[in-house]
């Protein structure tokens, strides 16, 4: 069995007109990103470790979809979770967690709000532009290493607002995440929210009930560090 194959089937889930075919490395990848979420709104270090896994999966499967902007992405995911595993375990010379969970001082939620609202309205107009130069990008790279890669037809983005909204804020929740600011649970239950919205009117059922779990990880991730902030 070809484990990394998206053509290797789980099963079929019959939702929708014509039904979900779930591959095995979809599947481990999916509940590693699941699992990764909910140790982190446990504030345990483990989340990186799924979280690693998770992404890499996804970016072979990005990679045999030709979604090569996502699969870039997905490599900026696994740096961030690296830098924050290493972050969430540094200690003090008193060997206590360097990092502790807290909110964003108002300065900084106002940088990162406008900086936000700036890089998804540019990402809005040029969504097609810069996803077709990161695609490229992935390319070109890939073929350095010996890939083969084939730059696939790039189609107008069917939802460039909504899209440019998921990308920019789940760069900067990631982010935000790393350094235990509790902002990041409130971004990642916007995201999941729109990306609910969006694979409902896709059809893809059975990605939006992985972001509906999602969703109430993160509304309870909220909740989690909102307590352990205000103690």
């Amino acid at each position: 069995m070809n484990f990394f194959s998206i053509n290797t089937l789980l099963v079929h889930i019959p939702l929708g007109k014509q039904g979900y075919d779930l591959s095995w490395i979809e599947a481990v990848g999916t509940i590693c990103g699941l699992l990764c979420i909910w140790w982190a709104s446990k504030e345990k270090v483990i989340n990186y470790f799924f979280g690693i896994i998770n992404v890499a999966l996804f970016a072979v499967i990005f990679y045999q979809i030709q979604l090569y902007s996502s699969l870039l992405l997905q490599i900026f995911f696994i740096l961030a979770n690296i830098y924050g595993w290493y972050a969430w375990t540094r200690q003090t010379p008193s060997q206590q967690v360097e990092l502790q969970i807290r909110w964003l001082p108002a300065r900084l939620r106002w940088i990162w709000g406008m900086a936000s609202a700036v890089a998804i309205l540019v990402m809005t107009i040029y969504i097609d532009t810069i996803f077709g130069a990161f695609a490229r990008l992935t390319v070109t790279l890939l073929n350095e290493l010996g890939l083969q890669a084939q730059l696939p037809v790039l189609q107008p983005d069917a939802y460039p607002f909504w899209d440019a909204c998921m990308t920019v804020l789940s760069v900067v929740a990631m982010i935000l995440m790393t350094r235990k600011w509790v902002e990041n649970w409130i971004l990642w239950v916007i995201i999941n929210l729109i990306s609910v919205a969006i694979f409902t009117l896709q059809g893809v059922y059975a990605m939006s009930i992985e972001y509906i779990i999602l969703t109430f990880i993160a509304i309870n991730g909220v909740r989690l560090w909102a307590q352990k902030a205000a103690s």
